[in-house]
Protein backbone atom coordinates (compact mmCIF):
# COMPACT_ATOMS: atom_id res chain seq x y z
CA UNK A 1 0.00 0.00 0.00
CA UNK A 2 2.59 2.43 0.83
CA UNK A 3 4.36 2.20 -3.10
CA UNK A 4 0.46 2.91 -4.10
CA UNK A 5 0.81 5.46 -1.76
CA UNK A 6 4.13 7.03 -3.56
CA UNK A 7 2.78 6.36 -6.74
CA UNK A 8 -0.18 8.43 -6.07
CA UNK A 9 1.51 11.21 -4.73
CA UNK A 10 3.01 11.30 -7.88
CA UNK A 11 0.50 11.59 -9.74
CA UNK A 12 -1.52 14.21 -7.83
CA UNK A 13 1.93 16.33 -8.39
CA UNK A 14 2.39 15.81 -11.94
CA UNK A 15 -1.30 14.86 -13.32
CA UNK A 16 -0.90 11.20 -14.66
CA UNK A 17 -2.84 8.11 -14.89
CA UNK A 18 -2.93 5.86 -11.60
CA UNK A 19 -4.84 2.50 -10.88
CA UNK A 20 -6.33 2.88 -7.11
CA UNK A 21 -5.71 -0.40 -4.64
CA UNK A 22 -9.65 -1.55 -6.35
CA UNK A 23 -9.06 -1.50 -9.69
CA UNK A 24 -10.23 2.30 -10.53
CA UNK A 25 -8.02 3.84 -13.13
CA UNK A 26 -7.94 7.81 -13.11
CA UNK A 27 -6.39 10.50 -14.57
CA UNK A 28 -5.99 13.50 -12.04
CA UNK A 29 -4.87 16.86 -12.24
CA UNK A 30 -4.08 18.79 -9.57
CA UNK A 31 -2.06 22.17 -11.49
CA UNK A 32 1.11 21.96 -9.40
CA UNK A 33 4.68 21.59 -11.17
CA UNK A 34 4.13 23.52 -14.04
CA UNK A 35 0.71 22.98 -15.19
CA UNK A 36 1.15 25.83 -18.36
CA UNK A 37 3.54 22.85 -19.92
CA UNK A 38 0.55 20.65 -19.87
CA UNK A 39 -2.58 23.31 -20.59
CA UNK A 40 -3.48 25.61 -23.56
CA UNK A 41 -5.51 28.63 -23.65
CA UNK A 42 -7.86 28.73 -26.42
CA UNK A 43 -10.43 31.43 -27.75
CA UNK A 44 -13.09 31.63 -30.95
CA UNK A 45 -10.59 34.57 -32.57
CA UNK A 46 -9.04 31.10 -34.43
CA UNK A 47 -12.13 31.13 -36.32
CA UNK A 48 -12.81 35.15 -36.39
CA UNK A 49 -14.64 35.30 -32.97
CA UNK A 50 -13.78 38.54 -31.05
CA UNK A 51 -13.78 36.43 -27.28
CA UNK A 52 -11.02 37.43 -25.10
CA UNK A 53 -9.36 35.66 -22.23
CA UNK A 54 -6.78 33.85 -20.32
CA UNK A 55 -6.27 30.82 -18.25
CA UNK A 56 -3.55 31.44 -15.06
CA UNK A 57 -2.68 28.77 -12.42
CA UNK A 58 -2.69 30.08 -8.81
CA UNK A 59 -2.05 28.45 -5.44
CA UNK A 60 -4.33 29.07 -2.61
CA UNK A 61 -3.62 27.31 0.91
CA UNK A 62 -1.12 24.67 -0.43
CA UNK A 63 -3.26 23.92 -3.96
CA UNK A 64 -3.26 24.63 -6.86
CA UNK A 65 -5.42 25.25 -9.41
CA UNK A 66 -6.68 27.04 -13.03
CA UNK A 67 -8.58 29.92 -13.51
CA UNK A 68 -10.33 30.85 -16.84
CA UNK A 69 -11.22 34.37 -16.91
CA UNK A 70 -12.59 36.51 -19.86
CA UNK A 71 -15.06 37.67 -22.08
CA UNK A 72 -17.54 35.97 -24.18
CA UNK A 73 -18.80 37.41 -26.95
CA UNK A 74 -21.03 35.78 -29.69
CA UNK A 75 -20.23 38.63 -32.17
CA UNK A 76 -18.68 36.98 -35.33
CA UNK A 77 -19.86 33.97 -35.17
CA UNK A 78 -17.70 33.48 -31.98
CA UNK A 79 -18.45 32.29 -28.33
CA UNK A 80 -15.90 30.54 -26.48
CA UNK A 81 -12.77 31.01 -24.62
CA UNK A 82 -11.17 27.58 -23.17
CA UNK A 83 -8.33 25.59 -21.77
CA UNK A 84 -7.55 22.30 -22.94
CA UNK A 85 -5.12 19.62 -22.33
CA UNK A 86 -4.12 16.27 -24.29
CA UNK A 87 -4.27 12.98 -22.59
CA UNK A 88 -0.81 11.18 -21.90
CA UNK A 89 -2.70 7.47 -21.57
CA UNK A 90 -5.56 5.78 -22.85
CA UNK A 91 -8.64 5.47 -20.65
CA UNK A 92 -10.01 2.35 -19.62
CA UNK A 93 -13.15 0.83 -21.73
CA UNK A 94 -14.99 0.90 -18.07
CA UNK A 95 -14.29 4.70 -17.02
CA UNK A 96 -17.61 6.42 -16.41
CA UNK A 97 -16.86 10.15 -16.77
CA UNK A 98 -15.55 13.35 -15.85
CA UNK A 99 -14.73 14.60 -12.18
CA UNK A 100 -13.85 17.96 -11.42
CA UNK A 101 -13.58 20.10 -7.95
CA UNK A 102 -14.54 23.77 -9.10
CA UNK A 103 -15.83 27.42 -8.24
CA UNK A 104 -16.63 30.41 -9.99
CA UNK A 105 -19.42 33.26 -10.89
CA UNK A 106 -22.58 31.60 -10.61
CA UNK A 107 -22.96 30.33 -13.69
CA UNK A 108 -23.11 27.21 -16.43
CA UNK A 109 -19.51 25.81 -18.01
CA UNK A 110 -18.77 23.33 -19.83
CA UNK A 111 -16.80 20.17 -20.60
CA UNK A 112 -15.41 19.60 -23.73
CA UNK A 113 -13.73 16.43 -24.79
CA UNK A 114 -12.36 15.17 -28.13
CA UNK A 115 -11.79 11.73 -29.57
CA UNK A 116 -10.32 9.93 -32.52
CA UNK A 117 -13.83 10.65 -34.29
CA UNK A 118 -12.97 14.21 -33.91
CA UNK A 119 -11.22 14.81 -36.63
CA UNK A 120 -12.60 18.57 -37.62
CA UNK A 121 -11.85 21.64 -35.79
CA UNK A 122 -15.60 22.19 -34.46
CA UNK A 123 -16.02 18.59 -33.58
CA UNK A 124 -16.17 17.59 -29.80
CA UNK A 125 -18.92 16.36 -26.73
CA UNK A 126 -19.72 18.32 -24.57
CA UNK A 127 -21.79 18.17 -21.20
CA UNK A 128 -22.33 21.33 -18.98
CA UNK A 129 -21.60 21.99 -15.15
CA UNK A 130 -22.90 24.63 -12.63
CA UNK A 131 -20.27 26.55 -10.39
CA UNK A 132 -20.67 28.57 -7.11
CA UNK A 133 -18.41 29.99 -5.00
CA UNK A 134 -17.98 27.36 -3.60
CA UNK A 135 -15.32 24.63 -4.01
CA UNK A 136 -17.87 21.72 -5.33
CA UNK A 137 -16.90 18.30 -6.51
CA UNK A 138 -18.90 17.41 -10.27
CA UNK A 139 -19.23 14.25 -11.76
CA UNK A 140 -20.43 14.16 -15.88
CA UNK A 141 -20.79 10.51 -16.61
CA UNK A 142 -19.91 10.17 -19.95
CA UNK A 143 -24.00 9.33 -21.13
CA UNK A 144 -24.65 13.29 -20.27
CA UNK A 145 -22.26 14.35 -23.02
CA UNK A 146 -23.52 15.44 -26.35
CA UNK A 147 -22.20 15.37 -29.74
CA UNK A 148 -21.63 18.77 -31.63
CA UNK A 149 -22.98 17.76 -34.97
CA UNK A 150 -24.57 14.39 -36.77
CA UNK A 151 -21.31 12.65 -38.17
CA UNK A 152 -20.41 11.38 -34.48
CA UNK A 153 -21.49 8.94 -32.65
CA UNK A 154 -24.14 10.23 -29.82
CA UNK A 155 -21.67 10.25 -27.10
CA UNK A 156 -18.21 9.19 -26.30
CA UNK A 157 -16.44 6.04 -25.49
CA UNK A 158 -13.72 5.73 -22.76
CA UNK A 159 -11.27 4.42 -24.29
CA UNK A 160 -11.08 6.92 -27.67
CA UNK A 161 -10.86 10.05 -25.09
CA UNK A 162 -7.87 12.09 -26.67
CA UNK A 163 -8.43 15.73 -24.56
CA UNK A 164 -10.61 17.07 -22.16
CA UNK A 165 -11.37 21.25 -22.07
CA UNK A 166 -12.87 23.68 -20.04
CA UNK A 167 -15.46 25.94 -21.67
CA UNK A 168 -17.43 29.07 -21.14
CA UNK A 169 -19.38 28.75 -24.42
CA UNK A 170 -22.63 30.39 -26.12
CA UNK A 171 -23.42 33.23 -24.76
CA UNK A 172 -22.27 36.91 -24.38
CA UNK A 173 -20.97 36.81 -20.58
CA UNK A 174 -18.02 37.12 -18.62
CA UNK A 175 -16.14 34.37 -17.61
CA UNK A 176 -14.74 33.43 -14.15
CA UNK A 177 -14.62 29.42 -13.13
CA UNK A 178 -11.58 27.93 -11.06
CA UNK A 179 -10.71 24.33 -11.52
CA UNK A 180 -9.17 22.53 -8.57
CA UNK A 181 -8.69 19.11 -9.95
CA UNK A 182 -9.89 17.77 -12.89
CA UNK A 183 -9.77 13.66 -13.84
CA UNK A 184 -11.88 11.01 -15.02
CA UNK A 185 -13.31 8.46 -12.33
Amino acid sequence: MKTLAAALGFCLSFGCFATSAFGEQVMLETFGNDPQSRWEFFADTVMGGVSTGQVSFKEENGAGFARLTGNVSTENRGGFIQFRTELNAKLSNDTEGVRLITRGNDQTYFIHLRTGGTVLPWQYYQASFEVTSQWTEVRIPFSAFKASGRMLRSEPRAGSVKSVGVVAFGRDHQASVDVMEIGFY
